[in-house]
């Protein structure tokens, strides 16, 4: 287990991680590279995910018809005013990341890492977009940086998976995860707490079953709704509840008390600008949400993986 418990933490942070492995601070750069997604492009739906709007969840969208060099130039230049930071992981954020031949995917990927402060990459995508001669693409690319390839899976449970329309099934995240794997890559997933008809029990369950598939990373995500989208027409017409702060607190604890210790914990709460952002009003002060979880985590003198058995933990 790494010694992040030794120095006082409650759980395995990302900077603790980045600290760690590059001997210093690294900040990650929001990419977009024009990639659509099956779940937009009609393949397998045209609107989405419930909870989707491209533009709210990265700043990159937000700089539309920038390349790849350019976007790079302008990430570094915000993130290191100041000096503090000069190493970089070039994240592949929004749109499906791996949707794409495989000549493409490597010409994007090619022209960020040409860049020296670049330490590494982060892709986002889709359990479902990761054919055997992308995930051989991406092993080829891990020989020689650093790579995470961060799946969406939200949650492990098939009537959530439905409703959040992701498009996919639990078994579907599992063959990529073994994949991903057997090729030595590091998996991140994303998980949404917070669901309707998902109890604590529910959210542990997919806590244990990250432990099992022994992932590399974890960005945990509140339920939110930002401007037009599904989920905000359902919470506009009174017919989904969104959890409160205290009630989020709660779960992301519970799911951290399940997680392996030596799962990287990337991300505690999510947010969306305030100008795309519906509800709720409290997941815009992430510092908050972290501190309230962290409290609560020692008003129960536990961490990261305490319920764990000594063999779940190995």
């Amino acid at each position: 287990m790494a010694d992040w418990s030794a120095a006082g933490a409650r759980y395995y942070s990302i900077g603790f991680f980045y600290r760690q492995r590059f001997g210093g601070p690294v900040r990650k750069i929001s990419l977009d590279a024009g990639l659509s997604c099956p779940n937009r492009d009609g393949t397998l739906g045209a609107d989405g995910c419930i909870f989707c709007d491209p533009a709210s969840f990265s700043p990159s969208r937000r700089l539309a018809g920038l390349s790849i060099s350019q976007q790079i130039a302008h990430g570094i230049e915000a993130a290191s005013a100041g000096g503090r930071v000069n190493r970089f992981v070039a994240y592949f954020q929004p749109g499906t990341n791996t949707y794409a031949s495989v000549d493409r995917l490597r010409a994007i990927y090619e022209e960020a890492l040409s860049y020296p402060q670049i330490v590494g990459v982060a892709i986002g995508t889709r359990p479902d977009c990761l054919p055997p001669s992308v995930l051989d693409l991406l092993a080829e690319l891990s020989e020689r940086t650093f790579l995470v390839l961060e799946i969406g899976l939200q949650s492990i449970h098939q009537r959530s998976l439905q409703w959040l329309g992701r498009g996919h099934d639990y078994h579907c995240f599992c063959r990529a995860v073994e994949e991903a794997n057997h090729r030595g890559l590091n998996v991140g997933a994303h998980v949404i707490l917070g669901l309707p008809e998902e109890s604590a029990e529910h959210v542990c369950a997919t806590a244990r079953e990250l432990t099992r598939l022994g992932v590399h990373s974890v960005k945990l995500h509140n339920l939110y709704a930002v401007r037009g989208t599904r989920l905000a027409e359902l919470l506009a017409a009174g017919q989904v509840r969104l959890p409160t702060m205290a009630e989020y607190v709660q779960l992301a604890a519970d799911f951290l008390e399940w997680l392996s210790p030596r799962c990287v914990v990337e991300r505690l709460s999510g947010d969306a600008p305030r100008q795309y952002l519906v509800a709720p009003e409290w997941c815009l002060d992430k510092s908050a949400v972290r501190l309230a979880i962290e409290a609560e985590l020692q008003r129960r003198n536990s961490r990261q993986g305490a319920k764990l058995s000594t063999s779940a933990s190995v």
